[in-house]
């Protein structure tokens, strides 16, 4: 039937135009949200994790520093170099099995708790490393000599991959948002100071005993320590408490069975994390097992004392543990991405004349030579503590750092100090005059990988962790957040998480945290645990 009004030119209905959808709300940011961890509390879980961190890296570095006495113990040759590629290669060994120790503690570590696993992983690294010490050589028993000594180390790697994920984790889901890299960069002031404690102890020997007395039972000496020190850091991790975050997680998922997500399709989610998570780990250990690893045994294939070699990679070490808190403040102050790059670009820059320097026959030079690589690993060893943990929620946090940095390490940074001699004795037996230089270029390229890794790691500096709310030190910097929030335009409002927090698919950034709904929280703050 036609219409009969005479205004209507069609038969089709005029609807009124379609509003906008109104924006979302901006969610509220309220105490709850905050957790106050205090300054006490901080300070001994901090220092706690940092000195487990050096009794667990007391344990590895001392195999990379006695590699060449251990090659002609357990591999006797002779061919001097087939003897160090052995030990290097049983070195190398604990690498493979690192990613499943990773895959084991790692969830592990979500699951229970990052405090429990830490204290497994030092028993069993401390286990690994004094039974090395008590292993009978290749003249007592044979080829069982080597094939213990791999079991040993494997028994190693499996532990250390739970170690540097879970600890770094602690750390960081301790420290206030702003001090996050200050604090972050005692982590590896650990690592450095069991370095140095390991180097020091095998400097030592070899001063004080003579090389058959070394051969005979003073290598052993190094690896007995680490029972009584393995019991000091179970010790203090056994004291620790579990971190804000990981309660406050538990408590979400306790409630909303959060805890039933697939860790597979949350891995799935954070694929490109987990890539740039590798490039950077991969920068990050090629330069770190080059130096404070494969350097000794370099200067001594140049001909140099492996004593003075390994003296003056200690005297490096204690220059990058007195600076190494000041890369940390610099991230927090002027960001991760310019202190990483910066590495970057220094290693490109500096490794060829360091290399050349170390090839002199003057002390001083190959000093300077060391000096300048130490330097420029401050860079990296200062800000991945704080800019790793920051990539994951809180959910998969520890599962997700500790699978990436040990596949990285195991594929990349574990293998540089063979990977490196066997190309060096390559280009050595094919007479190339560019040889020695080969460390070099090989720092280069992992710089170049670890430049594009940084152009994809996003900004964290001062922003809280991603499925966490807001950490602060005192009550009074509860107020200062609660007011710097009210402003759109700050930079904690502006930030990805702050962004994530205002809008209604908080999920997206929180991954299962109790932040979705702030006015139902009901978790504790963090400085009232019990």
């Amino acid at each position: 039937m036609s219409s009969t009004n005479p205004n209507r030119h069609s038969d089709r209905t005029v609807r009124p135009p379609r509003r906008p959808p109104l924006a979302p709300a901006r969610r509220t940011l309220t105490e709850r949200d905050v957790t106050v961890v205090e300054e006490p509390l901080l300070k001994r879980a901090v220092a706690a994790a940092a000195l487990g961190n050096a009794m667990e890296w007391f344990d590895f570095g001392v195999f990379a520093y006695l590699a060449t006495t251990l090659g002609q113990v357990f591999f006797p040759s002779s061919d001097h170099t087939a003897s160090t590629l052995s030990a290097l290669a049983t070195f190398t060994a604990a690498f493979i099995v690192r990613p499943i120790g990773g895959a084991f503690f790692g969830p592990l570590g979500d699951r229970i708790g990052r405090q429990r696993v830490l204290a497994i992983t030092m028993i069993l690294m401390a286990l690994g490393t004094f039974a090395i010490g008590l292993l009978p050589g290749y003249r007592q028993i044979g080829l069982w000599a080597a094939l213990l000594l791999l079991l040993a180390r494997l028994v190693q790697g499996f532990s250390t991959g739970g170690e540097y994920g879970g600890a770094a984790t602690f750390i960081a889901e301790y420290a206030p948002d702003k001090r996050r890299g200050f604090l972050g960069s005692f982590l590896e002031f650990g690592t450095l100071a069991g370095y140095v404690l390991g180097a020091s102890i095998v400097t030592g020997l070899q001063f004080g005993l003579s090389h058959d007395a070394m051969l005979q039972w003073g290598w052993r000496i190094p690896f007995l320590i680490a029972g009584p020190l393995g019991v000091v850091g179970l010790y203090l991790r056994l004291k620790l408490e579990e971190t804000p975050a990981f309660q406050k997680q538990q408590e979400a998922a306790a409630e909303r069975e959060r805890a039933k997500t697939p860790l597979l399709r949350l891995f799935a989610e954070h694929w490109g994390a987990l890539l740039v998570c590798i490039g950077l780990v991969l920068v990050f250990n090629v330069t770190d097992y080059m130096l404070l690893s494969y350097a000794p045994t370099y200067l001594t294939a140049l001909g140099g004392s492996a004593t003075t070699g390994l003296l003056l990679i200690v005297v490096v070490m204690l220059i990058m543990m007195a600076v190494i808190t000041v890369g940390g403040r610099l991230s927090d102050r002027f960001g991760r991405r310019p202190v990483l790059f910066a590495g970057c670009v220094a290693f490109f820059v500096l490794s060829w004349p360091a290399f050349r320097m170390m090839q002199s026959d003057s002390g001083v030079l190959v000093f300077l030579g060391l000096l300048l690589l130490g330097l420029s690993l401050i860079t990296f060893t200062s800000t991945m503590p704080s800019t790793l943990p920051a990539l994951f929620p809180t959910i998969i946090r520890y599962g997700a750092l500790s699978v990436a940095f040990n596949v990285s390490v195991s594929l990349f940074g574990g293998t540089t100090p063979l990977f490196t001699e066997a190309l060096v004795a390559a280009a050595h037996n094919a007479n190339l005059a560019w040889a020695s230089d080969i460390p070099a270029f090989y720092l280069m390229a992992a710089a170049l990988i670890g430049f594009v890794a940084v152009l994809f790691t996003k900004e964290t500096a001062s922003s809280p962790l991603m499925g966490s709310g807001p950490t602060v030190s005192s009550e009074d910097e509860v107020e200062a957040i609660l007011a710097e929030w009210k402003d759109p335009d700050s930079d904690l409002a502006r930030s990805e998480w702050g962004q994530g927090f205002a809008t209604s698919e908080l999920e997206v950034v929180a991954l299962g945290t109790d932040l979705a709904d702030s006015s139902e929280s009901a978790a504790p703050r963090g400085s009232r645990q019990p």
